[in-house]
């Protein structure tokens, strides 16, 4: 059964709201962004530190839920903070609580995409009470500590829709280098294609347009000493006896299908999902999947 939930007035399916802001606890104004109808659901973005607009509708959810997408400080709408350090994933935890009672929310269900997993984690562990259901989307796994090998990202970029594409033989072998843990900022680069379920004109404009909109300054400082304590972490997750879904995405060399089945294993109440010929953002690869998914999974 799930947690009962307050609920403050929703906007319709098809309504998208100007930003609307509150306070963080150093001061900060943050904004967040209302769409569609529904149970809410908040959605932290990843990057990290990236401008939350990339999220979009996430497929089509909002036509389900009443989605909460926040700009994390010094992203999209909210302000620059004053102390650099309040950057770090752990500092950041507050201005989601902060957020949660803005709303009069007594519990909430939320969504982690990416390095905005790692923020989910941290916050449930801090007020696991807070939290209703939760749904860590293709997450960043650092909070937790779970380590991916390199032979298991290469097995989920071995695609066989990607293995006849002209830019494969270029971007597997950088990736070898990688696993190989011999990385360069070239070798990075040529990887992106790993990220997406087909690397189309699309995919590339939004893999361009994702550099545009994110806090370099804040993303150097998001991951540093301190900001996570993988076994404090889990042992949390291990009495957390709410519902939680981890979704992978069938290709996605970043956040491979073990290492997600692996982080559902975490939880008493933990279950995997795959997105079939989905990467790292497969609410463009397979939005229908996706929702179906995600929806059945709020909804039980």
């Amino acid at each position: 059964m799930s947690t009962p939930q307050t609920s403050a007035p929703q906007p319709s399916s098809a309504q998208t709201c100007a930003p609307r802001t509150f306070s963080a606890p150093d001061g900060t104004t943050l904004a967040y962004h209302v769409s569609g109808s529904g149970a809410p659901l908040l959605c932290l973005p990843g990057g990290p530190l990236q401008d939350s607009a990339y999220l979009g509708d996430l497929g089509g959810l909002s036509a389900h839920r009443r989605l909460i997408r926040l700009d994390l400080r010094g992203t999209g709408a909210s302000a620059v903070p004053d102390d650099p350090a309040s950057y770090r994933c752990d500092r950041l935890v507050d201005d989601v609580e902060a957020l949660r009672a803005h709303l009069g929310l007594e519990t909430v269900d939320v969504l982690g995409h990416s390095a905005g997993a790692n923020l989910a984690a941290l916050y449930t562990a801090r007020y696991p009470q807070r939290v209703a259901r939760l749904v860590l989307l293709t997450p960043g796994t650092a909070a937790v500590g779970l380590d991916t090998s390199g032979e298991e990202r290469l097995a989920a970029a071995r695609r066989p829709w990607r293995e006849e594409e002209p830019w494969f033989p270029e971007a597997y072998a950088a990736l070898e280098e990688l696993a190989a843990g011999r990385g360069s900022a070239a070798a990075f680069a040529a990887v992106a294609p790993f990220f997406h379920g087909t690397w189309d004109e699309a995919a590339r404009e939004r893999h361009a347009e994702s550099d545009r909109r994110r806090n370099a300054e804040g993303a150097a400082v998001h991951s540093g000493e301190g900001a996570y304590e993988p076994a404090a972490t889990r042992a949390v997750f291990a009495t957390f006896d709410r519902p939680v879904l981890v979704v992978a995405g069938e290709g996605d060399a970043n956040t491979p299908v073990p290492t997600a089945t692996a982080y559902a294993a975490l939880f008493p109440k933990g279950e995997p999902a795959v997105v079939a010929g989905a990467g790292h953002f497969p609410w463009h690869d397979d939005a229908e999947g996706l929702v179906e998914t995600v929806n059945t999974f709020l909804k039980d």
